[in-house]
């Protein structure tokens, strides 16, 4: 966590994310968001009564005209994100900005938008929260130890039913750009950056806007022979048309020396439920289980601002830089790729080397 709590933080958004994860997280951890905005005015000074926020502004373009804001925590969808970031980059006013993942709907579009930050001299980091699930946390810690050893197999298993929002009809996306992400993320984030993507999807059959990519099942190779499996499954079986369902998140991890299996509570109801670990080693009688007292949902969105704020103390780059995020929109790309040609896509297709 930053020394320094107190950077005033002005939220751009009102809707679930916003009301039910950041502020609840924030005021937890003892941050200062001042001011909010939003599309609706109204529901900006409902949100702002909810959680004791000084400043409610009708638009957005009043909240970027505040010189106070130090900080820019932006939560709307990603077609209107690219927008208010180049608009608070014109003003220069803003230290930091906490962006949504994705940051745009393209690759090409989000190294524009990185590329408006670094100009403005803003730093940039991007709301990839699952990395602060406290299970897969755990799990980096397993890795960077050498607890497991060397890792050999790895699997994220989603049998999950989003609470869709409106926004995401027009991406014409039910589960890449939306669920995946953040699983192509995590696999990131605990064994870096895999040679190849080969991603196969087919529609779910209860979502009624149009996509293409409803289940996805999507392979990651690593140069050290290292294999990860990402199942998204946001169908589950008839599990909302009269059939007993199974919902969970969990993740696995085999090592050479050791085990380590996880359980996320998003899912779950209700969607506050902790997360677990288990994790064993050879030799060991026995697993050995944690199950911390915090979850992802709200409790990771304070580690993902507070990340921005020890990057502004320090004057080093966010934990999850814009930069940082770009590998993984390269990836998701990629999947897309893969999946409508039916081979495996290197990342390094789809990334500008002269960015």
């Amino acid at each position: 966590m930053p020394r320094r709590k107190n950077f005033r933080i002005g939220v751009l958004g009102s809707g679930f994310i916003v009301n039910d994860c950041h502020l609840p997280a924030y005021r937890k951890a003892g941050f200062q968001p001042v001011a909010i905005a939003s599309r609706d005015a109204a529901k900006a000074a409902e949100v702002a009564a909810r959680h004791g926020i000084a400043r409610a502004y009708g638009t957005y373009d009043e909240l970027l005209d505040d010189p106070a804001l130090e900080v820019l925590d932006i939560a709307v969808p990603p077609q209107a994100q690219p927008a208010l970031i180049r608009a608070a980059c014109e003003r220069g006013t803003a230290k930091g900005i906490l962006a949504q993942k994705p940051l745009a709907l393209s690759y090409a579009d989000a190294v524009e938008v990185v590329a408006c930050c670094e100009r403005a001299g803003i730093q940039l980091a991007v709301n990839q929260n699952m990395r602060f699930d406290p299970s897969v946390h755990l799990a980096k810690g397993l890795l960077q130890n050498g607890i497991l050893g060397e890792p050999v197999f790895a699997t994220i298993d989603m049998r999950g039913i989003p609470h869709w929002q409106p926004w995401q009809a027009a991406t014409g996306s039910a589960t890449l750009w939306v669920m995946s992400i953040h699983h192509l993320d995590c696999m990131r984030h605990w064994f870096g950056e895999p040679e190849r993507v080969y991603c196969s999807i087919r529609p779910d059959p209860r979502t009624r806007f149009p996509h293409d990519d409803g289940i996805c099942t999507t392979i990651l190779e690593y140069a050290s022979g290292l294999r990860a499996v990402i199942i998204d499954d946001v169908w589950t079986g008839p599990a909302r048309e009269g059939c007993p369902g199974d919902l969970r998140i969990q993740w696995r991890i085999e090592g050479l020396d050791g085990l380590a299996l996880g359980d996320i509570g998003w899912c779950q109801e209700p969607y506050t439920t902790a997360s677990s670990i288990r994790f064993a080693r050879k030799g060991d009688g026995d697993f050995r289980e944690v199950t911390p007292a915090a979850s992802w949902f709200p409790d990771a969105f304070a580690g993902t601002m507070g990340q921005l704020l020890i990057a502004l103390e320090s004057g080093q780059l966010p934990a999850i830089s814009g930069r940082d995020h770009l590998r993984t929109l390269a990836l998701i790309e990629a999947a897309v790729r893969s999946a409508a040609e039916h081979r495996a896509v290197a990342p390094s297709e789809i990334t500008d080397t002269n960015f």
